[in-house]
């Protein structure tokens, strides 16, 4: 943990709880054994890889730097990790590292939340899910939701922020398990027929960004309600680029449309309160091409929802 990024206001001349998330944030060890933990994942080697805008390794930090002077508003304990770096263009290595910390923390008891970093984040958090569900995998039912403007579903001989959920496919047909996936947002422009074809193909479930706009909020929250019911365990990842880019400028691919940040919010909240959350992560978040920290700001209020107490 680099604590010189967690600092932030000190009120200490108010009256009642002015605790803020730079005040009961510790490092993680293997003492922890509640609460929320973050790992970052400093990596955009797979947003290289997919001819994106770099500068997503940076992101981490930067929304760590935005949750520090966060009010801890229910938050019982937190702790972070540390960042998992890729410096060597050795991808696939740093997925396995950051799948072995996700299993670590699983294995305290504690819950992951995953700072990206470029998505090919989500293949090494999917990794640990199922590291540390080991052979009882087989027994569960793990449904996979994104928020994100793209499929991710490529076929390429190499990994990239492309890839995740193509290989997570792979990963489960290996495994002999059904391949559970749920998009919301997915931007018709941002994915090509071949990969509509593809998503077909697998069976995945999406919304587009103009079905969710044209539903209502509670027609979308029961659908995901009954959805959840047939689960025993979700894995949620949240590309920032799922959002409007007025909203979230400040990521390798900004969206012309989006996902409202209201609806994102009320549906993770659904997913939240289900008990079944067992790791997430938010990807994409480039500090580079943002403005005025938004994207950072953003990414940061939903990891605050997210790591709330059910």
């Amino acid at each position: 943990m680099d604590s010189s990024l967690w600092s932030g206001r000190l009120d200490h001349d108010s009256a009642g709880d002015t605790h803020r998330l730079h005040q009961i944030v510790q490092p993680f060890d293997h003492n922890i054994r509640a609460g929320a933990v973050l790992i970052g994942f400093a990596c955009d080697e797979g947003v290289k890889r997919n001819h994106g805008r770099i500068g997503a390794a940076q992101g981490p930090d930067a929304i760590r730097r935005m949750l520090a002077n966060l009010p801890v508003h229910r938050l019982e304990a937190l702790a972070d990790a540390g960042n998992i770096e890729c410096l060597d263009g050795e991808l696939e290595q740093a997925q396995q590292r950051l799948a072995a910390k996700v299993a670590d923390v699983k294995a305290q008891g504690a819950f992951p939340l995953v700072l990206g970093g470029g998505h090919e984040v989500a293949y090494g958090t999917f990794l640990g899910v199922t590291r540390h569900f080991g052979r009882a995998m087989a027994q569960r039912k793990l449904l996979i939701i994104n928020f994100d403007a793209h499929f991710d579903l490529r076929e390429s001989d190499r990994a990239s922020s492309g890839t995740p959920f193509k290989q997570m496919a792979d990963w489960c047909d290996w495994a002999d398990i059904e391949f559970q996936y749920l998009c919301y947002g997915i931007s018709e422009l941002g994915n090509t027929p071949a990969l509509f074809a593809r998503a077909q193909q697998l069976e995945v479930e999406y919304y587009t960004d103009s079905e969710v706009a044209q539903r209502s909020t509670d027609t979308l929250h029961a659908q995901l309600q009954q959805r959840l019911r047939d689960v025993t365990d979700v894995y949620l990842t949240i590309d920032l680029d799922v959002l409007p880019g007025e909203k979230a400028p400040g990521v390798s691919a900004p969206a012309a449309f989006g996902m409202a940040l209201d609806r994102v919010e009320r549906l993770v909240t659904t997913i939240r309160n289900s008990g079944k959350l067992v790791a997430a992560d938010i990807a994409e978040c480039n500090p580079v091409y943002d403005r005025d920290g938004l994207t950072a700001r953003v990414a940061a209020r939903l990891a605050h929802l997210i790591m709330q107490p059910v």
